[in-house]
């Protein structure tokens, strides 16, 4: 199978960064599924139904989420009606809305199951990650058919977190039970893209998709008064030069019969980042 992760689109200009090189990444990559971390789409603060759908309308197969979920207040009431859109899994019993999803590949044949969940170094407080992602991967095991009727094709876990160290400890513990373990929420793409011991892929950070002339994202000008003068100013909204918007991800080919990855690359393209874009052999 072929996977792209696309990290957190931050804003408007992310979003529309993300909708202008989709068709030429689909074209290019003929990708089975596709996840993007769409929890800063909002204005760079959350997520509507109204974005959610004309992601899914531009062909992507599932959004996740983070710290940001419910900072536009309807999600609360519209997540339940959308399979596709995961928040983290380690939010206290009751939250509205699914931690992992098993969602149809485009081609028909092919199960993946996509995770979400959020660190608790430097992050709110939550429940431990762990406990809840081990429970699902016991239930739905990567390896297909063969490894019953809940078994999947491909496991994609998205691991919203601020230490690279807890990212790390994720990855290495669900090393050969996942395709791809990929971090969000630092806004920065990391360069440390690999397939672990066991066949799992794995990047610290995807990045962002969204203006890189800012601060992770945000207007420059704001981060850098409350910064230096330590007392509130304006208040933070997204980059919108489109000049300076670069969409990063990973692209992973896995073994069909396994799940384990066999290729991953980084996809960067825009203005800003150096450029990467896979291309197929």
């Amino acid at each position: 199978m072929r996977l792209i992760f696309l990290g957190d689109i931050v804003g408007r200009s992310g979003r529309e960064g993300v909708l202008r090189h989709l068709p030429m990444l689909r074209d290019r990559l003929k990708p089975d599924f596709i996840v993007v971390n769409g929890e800063n789409a909002a204005g760079g603060f959350g997520i509507t139904e109204k974005i959610a759908q004309e992601l899914f309308a531009a062909g992507v197969d599932c959004v996740t989420l983070g710290n940001h979920a419910w900072d536009q207040k309807e999600l609360l009431s519209q997540i339940d009606r959308m399979p596709q859109l995961v928040r983290p899994i380690n939010f206290p019993d009751g939250t509205p809305g699914r931690g992992y999803t098993v969602l149809p590949a485009k081609n028909g044949r092919h199960k993946v199951l996509v995770i979400n969940a959020m660190g608790r170094v430097f992050m709110d407080p939550l429940d431990d990650p762990f406990p809840p992602v081990e429970k699902v991967l016991r239930i739905h095991q990567l390896g297909g058919a063969r490894m019953g009727p809940a078994g999947v094709d491909a496991v994609i876990m998205d691991f919203h977190g601020e230490a690279s160290s807890e990212k790390m400890i994720m990855g290495h513990i669900l090393d050969g039970r996942a395709s791809l373990v990929v971090g969000t929420h630092c806004h920065v793409p990391t360069a440390d893209l690999q397939i672990l011991n066991g066949g799992t892929a794995y990047q610290t950070d995807a990045g962002m998709c969204g203006d890189y002339d800012t601060v992770i994202g945000m207007k420059k000008e704001a981060a850098i008064h409350k910064m230096l003068r330590k007392i509130p100013g304006e208040r933070y909204s997204p980059g919108e030069n489109d000049a300076t918007v670069t969409v990063c991800g990973v692209f992973v080919e896995t073994d069909d019969r396994t799940g384990h990855a066999k290729r991953a690359e980084p996809i960067r393209i825009g203005g800003r980042l150096g450029q990467s874009i896979p291309t197929l052999a």
